[in-house]
């Protein structure tokens, strides 16, 4: 009995220790996360002169909130902004709503050479990107799409499809069958069955698929760069080359666009956090 106490004593001093150690292990880790961007947004306010002769861990000497200036309007950054925010929510939409479709049809349709298509859909995730260049650009080519933003839009559709239904399958299969069965009875159609009932029910998980493509689209650079060549086609990540000089460089500039591209993820990123907690949770449990 007086064992039963003693561990019953215990046990509130052990649960408060193990939190309190899991709570700094998250903050360790929180600091080193947070850290390199407190770290860009300095350097975004350095000039050349205070990039190399001080410590990379030190404070502006005074502020260059003008690279920020310099960058948005003699750098041609807007525009390249404004691509980059272009191309990934049209193919961002585009990959959504075709991985959808193809998982509702893979998931909900009982059809000859589903596994085959699933298995095609698979395969694309063994592809390496940088194999494909060359036969993109001859096609591309072909059909007058070179310095053309569709030809970007295509090639983010294209790759980010096989990942988007691999995420997508999971929620698909933990969704109750009764109330389009019910719908069935009710006398809807397959379009009505799928926009209607069965994407507004994936919306946690269409918006952690959303964010990973949002990534990917928004930090690419090899599609770009190979497909476009005009400057007011380009995106931020190729549009960082113009600070970067045959004899000098503007260090303080390429900060000041880095950190600009970092807000749009970010933003997004916190505001769609919880979907996304929401749908990698329930993707990952059936029934």
């Amino acid at each position: 009995m007086n064992k039963e106490k003693s561990n019953l004593a215990k046990s509130p001093f052990l649960n408060r220790a193990a939190y309190g150690i899991m709570y700094l292990f998250l903050i360790i880790i929180a600091i080193f996360q947070i850290f390199p961007i407190i770290w860009l947004f300095l350097f975004s306010l350095k000039n050349n002169q205070e990039v190399f002769n001080m410590s990379p861990f030190s404070l502006p000497a005074q502020p260059k909130w003008e690279n920020y200036q310099k960058v948005w309007t003699e750098g041609n950054i807007s525009q390249y902004f404004f691509n980059s925010i272009t191309y990934t929510v049209v193919a961002v939409v585009l990959t959504v709503i075709l991985a959808s479709m193809v998982t509702f049809a893979l998931t909900r349709m009982n059809w000859k050479g589903s596994k085959l298509v699933l298995g095609l859909f698979m395969v694309g995730l063994m592809i390496p990107v940088h194999s494909t260049l060359i036969p993109l650009f001859n096609t591309f080519t072909k059909i007058n799409l070179i310095d053309n933003p569709l030809s970007v839009i295509l090639a983010y559709t294209a790759f980010n499809l096989p990942i988007t239904i691999m995420i997508l399958l999971g929620f698909y299969e933990a969704l109750p069958r009764e109330v389009e069965e019910a719908a069935v009875m009710d006398g809807a159609s397959i379009n009505h069955i799928f926009f209607r009932i069965t994407l507004p029910m994936t919306a946690p998980v269409i918006a952690t698929a959303a964010i990973i493509n949002m990534i990917y689209n928004w930090n690419e650079f090899v599609f770009v760069n190979t497909f476009i060549s005009s400057d007011s086609f380009k995106t931020l990540t190729v549009g960082i080359q113009n600070f970067i000089g045959q004899y000098t460089t503007d260090w303080g500039a390429i900060g000041a666009t880095l950190v600009i591209s970092i807000l749009p993820i970010l933003i997004a990123f916190l505001i769609l956090s919880n979907r996304i907690v929401e749908g990698i949770a329930s993707g990952s449990v059936k029934g």
